[in-house]
């Protein structure tokens, strides 16, 4: 175990620490604990939202993924990218004039009905537990690296610290933590970039042409089809990247912690210029990885290729550096996951709990313990499948997180703000055929059985061929609004007419 590692894990616990003390003294209200009062500026959230974007599954997942499978695993940098055009032209500013603290919320702005809210509260859900599933997978295998400890016993370090932001410091402990971990993230992406084209004498034409005999691939790594020989598989999963964002619980929750929508707006630019950087810089990261560390020892430390820019800074910068991206990898875990238990916690304390059961009428201290109860079982759950779901590619995971997202949620909030015709039923139909349709694709998919032992969950042979069911689950999505709406006899265009100057004006009674 080497002590630099230790020193800098040990600052990154402490700093937070310290920053969820002060939190805690100024969460007192609902509002604080959900959505730090409101109170962020343009460029705060803006990094908040990129520290929240930025997950293992970019930092430890695609690099991991270039470095094995080149190009391909370039797909989901292009996908997440693109995605925010998506957040910010269609969703960002009437999401934050409709909604209060929770995707919900701002459904339920049209449709004042339990049973929407009730979906919409377990569609949430849903993807919180795939996403943190990615998370502590990539959390355990990184301190199962570094400390040579148990995965289990690393997955179980991390379920609780990030357990303790939530719990007393709420969204402005959360977004303080993801500010900070997005500029170290940065920073040491930077800095490993630069080293890698130093490598390469600075010549980034050089640098493509000597990944061309660089690996086990030869030219053919510059190429797409390693990983996704099947080009229906390929259009699915860049579907769910692109327009799984949109749908995103814990990143739709960040534009609820800004005073209006001009600075959730702005906050998008903020994201995007940032995430559209790192993501540029998970080419040199990828390639670094293939060229300096290698196919065998990446997959040796993780069959996933999770800890290629880790060891790819051990290489290039010793100890040290593989310290601090290792540290800042930990904090980027950390920071991610304490914003999707509270995505998840408010969708249960909130609207299941608030509004679904005492109809409204839960004061502040009832919903904050109600928040409180419900971190813990997220936490404990997620902990308990992440356990299971070692060998597998967290930025894989995450695709399937933004196809629930893109299937269940987006056809609702599309409709919702853009659907003059659409009604409760469309609502409810659009996330119910969503959600069940995305989870049995998933299910019976090659991720889940596979005649290759240990390369899936089961062994046997998958009815459903494509590893990303998106293509499939986000149209059913849309069709499912679509007839529910046009099958029913209900119409409120009325209720359309106010939705419609509350999205584009902020406008509140």
């Amino acid at each position: 175990m080497n002590g630099t590692v230790v020193t800098l894990f040990l600052v990154i616990v402490f700093a937070t620490l310290v920053i969820t003390y002060f939190a805690a003294k100024k969460t007192q209200t609902t509002g604080d604990f959900y959505t730090a009062g409101g109170g962020l500026t343009g460029w705060q959230n803006g990094l908040a939202i990129a520290g929240d974007y930025l997950s293992a599954a970019s930092f430890l997942g695609i690099a991991g993924a270039i470095a094995l499978y080149g190009f391909d695993g370039f797909f989901y940098s292009i996908g997440f990218l693109i995605a925010y055009l998506v957040v910010m032209f269609l969703v960002a500013e009437p999401l934050r004039n409709l909604g209060k603290y929770t995707l919900a919320d701002m459904i339920n702005a049209r449709f004042d009905a339990k049973k929407v809210r009730g979906i919409a509260a377990l569609s949430t859900l849903t993807i919180v537990i795939f996403y943190m599933i990615a998370q502590l997978v990539g959390a355990g295998a990184l301190i199962q690296l570094l400390f040579g400890i148990d995965y289990w016993i690393a997955v179980l370090i991390v379920g609780v610290m990030m357990t303790i932001y939530v719990l007393f410091g709420g969204m402005t402990a959360t977004s303080w933590v993801q500010i900070i971990k997005a500029v170290l993230l940065m920073i040491g992406t930077v800095i490993i970039a630069f080293m890698v084209l130093a490598k390469f004498n600075f010549n980034i034409l050089g640098m493509f042409s000597e990944m061309k005999t660089a690996t086990s691939h030869g030219a053919d790594y510059l190429n797409p089809g390693l990983k996704y020989t099947v080009p229906l598989d390929t259009i699915s999963l860049m579907l769910a990247l692109v327009l799984g964002t949109a749908g995103l619980p814990h990143i739709l929750m960040r534009f609820f912690t800004v005073k209006n929508a001009r600075i959730a707006r702005s906050s998008v630019v903020t994201a995007t210029w940032v995430v559209g950087v790192f993501y540029i810089l998970t080419i040199f990261l990828g390639f670094g990885a293939a060229a300096f560390v290698g196919e065998e020892l990446i997959a040796a430390a993780n069959p996933a290729g999770n800890m290629a820019a880790p060891l790819l800074a051990e290489v290039l910068g010793g100890n040290l550096l593989m310290s601090f991206v290792s540290a800042v990898a930990f904090a980027t875990i950390l920071a991610v996951v304490a914003g999707l238990v509270l995505s998840g916690a408010s969708a249960f304390a909130h609207d299941i709990y608030g509004q679904i059961i005492k109809k409204g009428n839960a004061t502040d201290k009832q919903q904050m313990l109600a928040a409180r109860y419900a971190s813990l079982g997220v936490s404990i759950f997620s902990i308990l499948l992440a356990l299971f779901a070692q060998n597998m590619n967290v930025a894989f995971l995450v695709s399937l997180a933004f196809c629930v997202a893109a299937s269940a949620n987006l056809p609702v909030i599309l409709y919702t703000i853009y659907w003059k015709r659409f009604n409760t039923s469309g609502a409810v139909t659009a996330m119910v055929l969503g959600l069940v349709s995305a989870l049995i694709l998933v299910a019976i998919s090659p991720n889940v059985f596979s005649p290759i032992e240990g390369a899936a969950l089961f062994v046997g042979e998958p009815i459903f061929s494509l590893t990303n069911p998106a293509i499939i689950s986000v149209p059913l999505g849309f069709l499912g609004g679509y007839l529910g709406t046009v099958l029913s006899k209900e119409v409120d265009l009325q209720r359309y007419a106010e939705v419609q100057v509350k999205a584009n004006t902020g406008y509140r009674e």
